[in-house]
């Protein structure tokens, strides 16, 4: 079928069905007409909320904090987007909207737990949870889509979290053994809720779209609650209005699983969940679920509901210790399926963090508080205390990352620290970093030589005023930048931006 075909099949959503159910239907109205202001979440395990607003003030911004969205700021002014700022760039805070800051408290993760976030890109949600947990425990971070996992781990690196492990599977297969103390379900969705991205018009549906997604949401959230240990927590959230795809996918849940539903005591505005909705009837706990509207926080629309997973008499064996447990193992010197032996692995690391301390003057101290696994040649830092890999039966999944890509070595066996590394640990270099100007690094991005009085030879830190921005090396022609294509040209607009500002 063509794309014209389709097209002409797919009907746009009529929104008025949901008029006798949302409150105040004229400010919802009103709201979803109008452009939704930009917030962001301050990535606070590595810069204080004072700080960071006080850069930004500087720069021109205006900023005001959200009432029950702790370290969550809306930008009222702005000289040029904030997404253009050095501190963006730098993965100091995350651009997200106020409506979706709400989930990750709601699952409550804390430090040192199990979590899995079953369909997480591209990580808003995910690396919320992960601020939360103070990067210790582990956080699975799951995707089945090749392209949205490149946008989930730009933004895991960016932001420079240790505790995430993140694996491509599809959320509705995914492999059991292990049980989790913490589930969330961000399920795809009719997405009515963000139609504020299109001036308040909602999405088109094809005839047979409901049908697709609500039977994928059901099949997500079954596998969440057979995933989820006896009292643990499942959160289920889409950015829906549909009740087919909210209270009806729940309600279905809550009458075949072993679950009950917490009520939601969300700390900003919101309505209940539904009971009945054109005919059908809903589990009555369902008002303990909670709907965001538009008008309620000045941003999408989000449902939320949280269950408690009972307790059925199951057990899961543990096959690394050989006694009933939850299927979790000490995380191993080597990913699986690497070439590298644990002991040509932490050889390598060790030469590394020698390196490191000898070097860039990295305290050995704070080396002690790392772990490392050694995958592709590079090294990994984390902060993963225990992993599900050696649990899980082959096929339908792959591991993909954990924790930091953070040292590299060449075919010498020379340590490369990774730009993302440098970036994460920039405020431990004292040796070996080269103090940039602006004009210094424009020309260092368009790929040339930059001459610099400093006796020193092979890899450096770059550094522009507090913040490391990356690995430059000197050479005999001067020093030159290997700050990645990519990263280098997102640099080069964020610099032009803060530049025309100043010119104004």
């Amino acid at each position: 079928m063509s794309k014209r075909s389709r097209r002409t099949r797919e009907r746009s959503v009529d929104l008025t069905r949901y008029q006798d159910v949302i409150p105040d239907w004229g400010a919802f109205l009103e709201a979803a007409a109008r452009p939704e202001p930009t917030v962001f979440r301050v990535r606070t395990g590595r810069i204080d909320e004072a700080e960071l607003t006080d850069r930004l003030t500087r720069q021109g911004f205006r900023l005001r904090p959200l009432d029950g969205l702790p370290s969550f700021f809306q930008v009222e002014e702005e000289p040029f987007p904030v997404s253009l700022t050095l501190e963006h760039w730098h993965g100091l805070l995350y651009v997200q909207q106020a409506s979706t800051g709400v989930a990750a408290p709601a699952l409550g993760p804390r430090p040192g737990e199990r979590v899995l976030d079953l369909c997480s890109a591209p990580g808003g949600k995910t690396t919320h949870a992960a601020e939360l947990m103070g990067d210790r425990g582990c956080l699975v971070a799951n995707e089945i889509d090749e392209r949205r996992i490149r946008g989930l781990l730009g933004n895991v690196y960016r932001l420079g979290h240790t505790n995430i492990l993140s694996v491509a599977s599809d959320g509705r297969d995914f492999p059991e053994g292990a049980r989790f103390d913490r589930v969330l379900v961000d399920a795809p969705c009719s997405g009515e809720g963000t139609l504020r991205r299109r001036a308040g018009e909602p999405p088109n549906q094809s005839p047979s779209f409901l049908g697709y997604v609500t039977a994928a949401q059901r099949r997500l959230l079954e596998r969440a609650v057979r995933l989820t240990r006896p009292g643990g927590t499942i959160l289920y959230v889409t950015c829906t209005f549909a009740p087919e795809e909210n209270e009806a996918v729940v309600s279905d849940v809550l009458r075949e699983h072993p679950v009950e539903l917490e009520p939601l005591d969300l700390p900003v505005p919101h309505a209940p969940g539904l009971t009945a909705f054109e005919g059908l009837s809903f589990d009555p706990r369902l008002e303990g679920a909670a709907r965001i509207y538009p008008q309620h926080l000045d941003s999408g629309g989000l449902f939320l509901a949280k269950l408690r997973r009972l307790d059925d008499g199951g057990a899961v064996e543990d096959p690394g210790s050989g006694a009933v447990g939850e299927g979790w193992s000490p995380v191993p010197a080597v990913f699986p399926g690497d070439s590298a032996t644990p002991e040509e692995a932490r050889a390598r690391i060790d030469s590394g963090l020698r390196e490191l301390r000898e070097r860039y003057g990295v305290d050995a101290a704070v080396q002690r508080d790392w772990s490392w696994t050694m995958r592709g040649g590079r090294a990994w830092l984390h902060t993963v205390d225990a992993w599900p890999l050696a649990a899980w039966e082959e096929g339908g999944w792959r591991g993909i990352s954990i924790g930091q890509r953070s040292l590299e070595f060449d075919s010498l066996g020379r340590l490369r620290p990774t730009n993302d590394f440098l970036r994460l640990v920039g405020g431990l270099i004292e040796r070996a970093v080269v103090d940039l100007t602006p004009r210094d690094l424009g020309v260092l991005l368009d790929r040339e030589p930059v001459a610099v009085d400093i006796d020193l030879r092979g890899p450096v830190a770059l550094r522009l005023g507090d913040d490391v921005l990356g690995r430059g090396v000197m050479t005999g022609g001067g020093l030159v930048s290997e700050i990645a294509k990519a990263r280098a040209t997102d640099l080069r607009r964020t610099l032009a931006a803060a530049g025309g500002a100043e010119d104004d």
